[in-house]
């Protein structure tokens, strides 16, 4: 990598690094401490910023393996995916407004259902976007893997959808 800046590159991650601490933590507290943690982490691993193929995915794992690490020191488990969905329903009628809600709850009770890896996979491929790449990387796996674990998970949550129709 040619001349990160802290500041340019690291910094702007803080508010993908608080959504990812916030929906494993579900605590607005201990999700900015997962974050500062975080962002210290990185900092003190600056010399090494050349040898790290991809700055973002180290700071994403860092964060989410402390974030983990806070519930499993808390004794909880992971937040359910009702805090992690905060978009509005786009239904103009009363009737697709409450079917669409309906849907979404049934979906978010299937993912939460799901192995945690599964589940992570899934959150970080369809909510926040991020390539097989990025989350091998994260989960410290391989892309292969990776695709397996996203299709298992794809596939359960759809069964369970036919199930419920």
């Amino acid at each position: 990598m040619e001349n990160i800046s802290f500041r340019t590159t690291v910094l702007p991650l803080g508010d993908k690094l608080y959504r990812l601490a916030l929906r494993i933590t579900l605590n607005r507290a201990e999700a900015e401490d997962v974050v500062q943690d975080t962002l210290l982490k990185v900092w003190e691993h600056r010399n090494e910023w050349e040898q790290i193929n991809n700055l973002e995915a180290f700071a994403i794992a860092t964060c989410r393996n402390r974030a983990l690490d806070v519930l499993k020191r808390a004794g909880r488990k992971t937040a359910p995916l009702d805090v992690v969905d905060n978009r509005q329903q786009t239904a103009d009628n009363g009737q697709q407004s409450l079917e669409a809600r309906e849907q979404l709850s049934l979906v978010r009770r299937l993912m939460d259902g799901l192995p945690e890896v599964q589940r992570a996979i899934m959150l970080m491929r369809d909510i926040e976007g991020q390539t097989y790449q990025e989350i091998a990387q994260v989960l410290d796996i391989s892309e292969t893997q990776v695709k397996v674990y996203l299709h298992r998970a794809r596939t359960k949550v759809k069964k369970g959808l036919e199930i419920k129709d």
